[in-house]
């Protein structure tokens, strides 16, 4: 499944002739990508929240030929044994044919089991998000957060994109507030009537992923399609807005040299202060839009 992560769009291999490969290759040794980025620089791209009507929080992410949506449901549930005073948080990424024709069937289930397995790696950190916040009743009822993501098209670093829609998603999301009356084994639960009676979660320490992919000899983040099959491996950091790593996780068939680390986790850490930053002037432009289309209602 690593491998599918280098290059997920994998039909673009029919369409990667030698010359473009080479072309590809010293283009980033010279630090000139063949879209004209350099090598930290990323991939514009476009928020929006609210946009699937019947679920607790979502959000879209669009950037070049690369369109992602997730839509959390908070559910009422049962803890788990080991936890029984915390809630719950599971992740499932479903992946459209139209993303490419070969992630129909089986690709596309293990593509997108890969996926929500290194989202679950990533927020396994129990600082990501509080969740003894969502217990209910110790041992008996939790809030489950059923995090759904649907990628629509691919062109590169899925995962990245996949991690940001993951955080504004959870940023949008909105659980009930809910009145527990009684004792023992006659506890009773409520939920508020209001929709706008709810609760926010916080989101300050949720990271996203910033993945490096080895193209020849040198590192890009945020790398297209293309550059995904002529690198030979990647290493994707889960970052907090204060820049700690939460996780780490190694993808494609080649190694990294351990004197190349403490410089790529900068580089890393970096990215993910400027994306931060990129996420919270696109948030504020979006709560100023609703604002002012509320103003004109």
């Amino acid at each position: 499944a690593d491998a599918k992560c280098l290059g997920m769009t994998s039909s673009y291999k029919t369409l990667l002739s030698r010359c473009e490969r080479v072309y590809i290759v010293d283009g980033v040794s010279q630090g000139i990508r063949a879209d004209g980025r350099g090598g930290k620089d990323y991939r514009h791209f476009s928020l929006e929240t609210g946009v699937v009507s019947n679920t607790s929080g979502s959000a879209r992410i669009t950037s070049e030929h690369t369109s992602v949506v997730v839509g959390v449901k908070a559910e009422l549930g049962e803890p788990t044994s080991n936890k029984p005073n915390c809630g719950r948080l599971e992740f499932f990424v479903d992946c459209s044919a139209l993303a490419s024709p070969q992630l129909e069937g089986r690709e596309g289930e293990e593509l997108g089991s890969h996926l929500a397995h290194q989202l679950t790696s990533a927020y396994r950190n129990e600082e990501c998000l509080d969740l003894e916040a969502l217990g209910v009743i110790p041992g008996r009822q939790c809030w489950v957060l059923y995090v759904d993501a649907l990628l629509l098209e691919g062109s590169g670093n899925v995962v990245d994109a996949l991690s940001i829609a993951v955080r504004c998603a959870l940023t949008n999301t909105r659980i009930p507030r809910l009145v527990v009356s009684g004792e023992g084994e006659e506890m009773e639960i409520e939920v508020a009537d209001n929709p706008l009676d709810s609760t926010t979660l916080d989101v300050s320490c949720t990271p996203i992923l910033v993945t490096l992919s080895l193209v020849g000899d040198s590192f890009v983040v945020d790398a297209s399609a293309a550059e995904e099959l002529c690198g030979s491996c990647s290493v994707s950091f889960a970052v907090d807005p204060s820049g700690r790593l939460m996780h780490t996780c190694m993808g494609g068939h080649g190694g990294i040299p351990y004197d190349k680390m403490h410089d790529i986790i900068q580089i890393a850490q970096e990215v993910a202060e400027d994306v931060f930053g990129l996420m919270e002037q696109k948030q504020q432009e979006i709560v100023s839009k609703s604002l002012s289309a509320h103003d004109m209602t």
